[in-house]
C-alpha cells in the first residue's frame, strides 16, 4: 500500500485533466471546508492509482413523502391569491406568477375556485404487515436497529413511486398491498446475507432506490401472499474509489445524483448522467430503468456510461476482477441488468467513466415560428453539426406554459417585456399561437463551445430561427425540475397528470405528436369530461436516427367518477396510438407494471421467452421484484 498525499492527488488530476482551474477550486475546497476529509490512503497498483475519497457528509435536505420533491418547496397561494413556489432551491422560488391560473383555466377551458379544495387525507389506511418470525428475527440479529422498520409510512412509502394513480391514491384512496418490512443495507456482505435469508424463508425482496419511478415498479400487487421486505439502498451511497489517470469511478447503487455530482466534483470531474430527476434518483435506479439524462449528447446514456455492475443474485454475486474499456466474452450477465428494474437482484455498485468539469458552460435559447421548424433544425443539427449538451424543443402549449410561469414584471422591466413581444410579434412575425422555442446547454472546452454555439445559430437562422437569449435557456433549463411540483399542487384543484414519453425516427415525429394529440382531444371528447385536456409535448433528445419525445398529459376530474381510472384508460390509448405511429413503448422510463401489456406488441414470442427464462436463470425461485415486465413473482406463476 502506498500512500498518497493531497499534493500528487492533485498533481494526478493535473495530468489527466485540462480543467486546470477546477483543480485550484478543488484545492481552495479541501483547504477551506472542514466538514471535507482529505483524501484517504489509495492502493497503487502497475496500471492506475485510485483516490478513495471520505464518506459524503449528511444532507439536510428532507424529501417528502406525499408529494414530489423536498419538504420545503411546493407550489401555494399567496395572501393575494397568485401562484408561488415556497422554498429556496429553485429560480422560480418566492416570485408570485399571477398569469399561471388564469392561463390553465383558459387552455383547459375550466375554472378554478381556490375555496374548492379537494384536501388530501394523507396518510391512508396502510394495511397491516405481514409477520415471518423466523426472517423477521434473522435479519434484526444481521443488521442495527436502525437498519430494520416496519413502521407503516416507511413501509407506505417504500410500495410506491410517482405515478398519478399513486399518488391520489395515497391522498384519496389507499393502497391494498406495501411491502412487510424495510431495510436499510450498508455493505455488499450484508445484501449478500439479506438474500441467502429471503431464499431461505421464501421471502420477496424488492430493490428501492429514489422511489421516482412512474411506472408502477414498486407496487406491491395484492395477490402476493408471500412475505415482502423492501431493500433501500441509500445508505450504500459512497463513491468507493476514482481513478483520475484512466477516468473511472467505482460508484455504490445507492448514492443519489445530486450527491454523486457533489462528490465527483471535488476531484474535478463529473459522471454526466442528469435525468429530469437527479435531485432524487439513485445509481441503481438508473442501471436498472435503462436511464438516459439531459446531457446524454455529451455524455451518453447510462448503457454508454457504466463499465461494469456489481449484483447480488439468487445464484450469486456478478462480479468481475478488473475492468477493460471494451471486451468480447461471449454473454455477458452485468448487461442483463440494464433495464432489469428489480426483477433479477439488487445492484450493489457500478463501475463508470469520468469526463473533466467542462472549462465553460453555457445557456442558449431559439425561437422558431413552428414545431415543424425547430423539428426540422434539429434534424439538420445532427447532420450538419455537433449537438450540444442539451437541446431540447417545447410545442407551443408549453412554451405558453413556461411564460405563464413568468413572474409578474413592473416598472422597466414590464416596458422591456412589452418591447421584446412588439419585436417578436409584429416586425419579425412570429406567431404567439404558434411559436415554439429550444433551450440548450453548451458544456466542454471555450473551443468546443465557441464552436457548437457558431453551428448551431448558424443552421437555425436556416430554418428562420431566432435567438432568445441565455436567460431564457437557463430559465427553460431550470424549470426542468421546477415543474415536477405542480402535479401535485394542481391535483387539490380537481386536475389530474402526469407525464409520457417514447423514442421515434426522424421520418415519424411530426406525424406521431400529431397524431396522439388528436387522439387524446377525441377520447376526451367521447367521454363528455369536463372542459379541455391539456396535451403538450417536447423533443428532448436527439440521435442520428431519430428523438425522444416527452408528453405531458392532464384533465380536469370535477365530477368524474374514478378520474385515475379514466387517466389511465386514456394514457393507454395514447400509447397504443404511439405505437402505431412507430413510436417505442419507452425512451427511458421503463416498462414496470403500467407497460407490460404493451411489450408482446413490439416483441416476438421467442423474444418474450427469452426474457421469462432470463427470470428463471436469475431468480429460480422467484424471490425478486414485484411482477415487472410481465414477469410473475414465482417462475411457476402465470404470467
Amino acid at each position: 500500500m502506498k500512500q498518497i498525499g493531497i499534493k500528487q492527488v492533485v498533481n494526478t488530476l493535473r495530468q489527466s485533466s485540462p480543467v486546470g482551474h477546477t483543480i485550484d477550486r478543488t484545492m481552495e475546497r479541501l483547504r477551506g471546508d472542514e466538514h471535507t476529509a482529505m483524501p484517504a490512503p489509495v492502493a497503487d497498483t502497475a496500471d492506475e492509482t485510485r483516490i478513495v475519497p471520505p464518506p459524503p457528509p449528511p444532507d439536510p435536505s428532507r424529501e417528502s413523502f406525499d408529494v414530489w420533491g423536498f419538504d420545503d418547496t411546493s407550489f401555494e397561494i399567496s395572501p393575494n391569491g397568485h401562484v408561488v413556489l415556497t422554498g429556496s432551491r429553485y429560480s422560480l422560488c418566492g416570485d408570485e406568477m399571477p398569469n399561471f391560473l388564469p392561463w390553465i383555466c383558459g387552455i383547459m377551458d375550466i375554472s378554478i375556485d381556490l375555496d374548492d379544495i379537494h384536501a388530501p387525507h394523507y396518510p391512508p389506511e396502510i394495511p397491516k404487515p405481514k409477520k415471518k418470525k423466523a426472517f423477521t428475527s434473522a435479519v434484526s440479529a444481521l443488521l442495527a436497529d436502525d437498519q430494520v422498520s416496519d413502521d407503516a409510512e416507511q413501509r407506505l412509502r417504500h410500495g410506491h413511486g410517482h405515478t398519478q394513480e399513486e399518488m391520489y391514491a395515497i391522498k384519496y384512496g389507499s393502497l391494498p398491498r406495501v411491502p412487510d418490512l424495510v431495510v436499510w443495507p450498508t455493505t455488499d456482505e450484508e445484501v449478500e446475507a439479506l438474500v441467502q435469508l429471503a431464499l431461505k424463508h421464501d421471502v420477496v425482496l424488492v430493490p428501492y432506490g429514489g422511489g421516482t419511478n412512474v411506472t408502477d415498479a414498486l407496487r406491491c400487487p395484492p395477490e402476493e401472499k408471500r412475505f415482502i421486505c423492501s431493500v433501500d439502498m441509500r445508505r450504500m451511497n459512497r463513491v468507493l474509489w476514482i481513478d483520475p489517470t484512466n477516468r473511472m469511478a467505482c460508484i455504490q447503487a445507492g448514492a443519489v445524483g445530486r450527491h454523486i455530482q457533489e462528490q465527483l466534483a471535488v476531484y474535478g470531474f463529473t459522471m454526466g448522467h442528469e435525468p429530469d430527476s437527479v435531485e432524487f434518483s439513485t445509481l441503481g435506479g438508473w442501471v436498472a430503468t435503462h436511464a438516459s439524462g439531459m446531457k446524454k449528447n455529451k455524455y451518453g446514456n447510462i448503457e454508454d456510461i457504466v463499465l461494469d455492475v456489481t449484483a447480488v443474485t439468487a445464484t450469486g454475486t456478478l462480479r468481475r476482477t478488473h475492468i477493460a474499456p471494451r471486451e468480447s466474452i461471449g454473454t455477458d450477465p452485468k448487461r442483463m441488468m440494464l433495464g432489469s428494474e428489480g426483477n433479477y437482484g439488487i445492484i450493489t455498485s457500478a463501475v463508470v467513466k469520468l469526463f473533466p468539469l467542462p472549462e465553460c458552460q453555457e445557456h442558449g435559447s431559439v425561437l422558431f415560428k413552428t414545431f415543424e421548424d425547430g423539428v426540422a433544425f434539429m434534424f439538420d443539427l445532427t447532420r450538419n453539426g455537433t449537438p450540444p449538451a442539451s437541446i431540447r424543443l417545447v410545442d407551443n402549449v408549453q412554451f405558453q406554459f413556461g411564460m405563464a410561469l413568468k413572474p409578474a414584471s413592473a416598472g422597466w422591466k414590464a416596458q422591456k417585456s412589452k418591447l421584446e413581444k412588439l419585436v417578436v410579434t409584429k416586425l419579425k412575425g412570429f406567431d404567439p399561437d404558434k411559436m415554439v422555442a429550444c433551450t440548450i446547454v453548451f458544456e466542454g472546452t471555450h473551443d468546443e463551445v465557441a464552436l457548437q454555439q457558431q453551428q448551431l445559430y448558424r443552421i437555425a437562422a436556416q430554418h428562420g430561427g431566432m435567438k432568445a437569449g441565455a436567460e431564457n435557456g437557463k430559465k427553460g433549463y431550470e424549470l426542468t425540475f421546477g415543474i415536477a411540483y405542480i402535479r401535485d399542487f394542481v391535483m387539490n384543484f380537481h386536475v389530474i397528470a402526469e407525464s409520457f414519453e417514447t423514442s421515434v425516427p426522424w421520418s415519424q415525429t411530426i406525424t406521431l405528436c400529431d397524431r396522439v394529440k388528436k387522439r387524446v382531444f377525441d377520447e376526451h371528447q367521447a367521454r363528455g369530461l369536463p372542459g379541455k385536456p391539456f396535451v403538450t409535448c417536447r423533443v428532448t433528445q436527439v440521435y442520428p436516427t431519430g428523438v425522444a419525445v416527452y408528453f405531458y398529459f392532464a384533465f380536469s376530474y370535477k365530477g368524474v367518477d374514478n378520474p385515475t381510472e379514466v387517466y389511465l384508460e386514456l394514457e393507454h390509448i395514447a400509447r397504443e396510438e404511439i405505437i402505431a405511429a412507430g413510436g417505442s413503448i419507452s425512451h427511458h422510463h421503463g416498462v414496470g407494471k403500467i407497460r407490460t401489456a404493451f411489450l408482446p406488441d413490439i416483441m416476438s414470442e421467442g423474444s418474450m421467452a427469452f426474457t421469462r427464462e432470463a427470470k428463471r436463470a436469475f431468480d429460480p425461485k422467484g424471490n425478486f421484484g414485484v411482477r415487472n415486465h410481465q414477469t410473475a413473482s414465482k417462475p411457476t406463476d402465470a404470467a
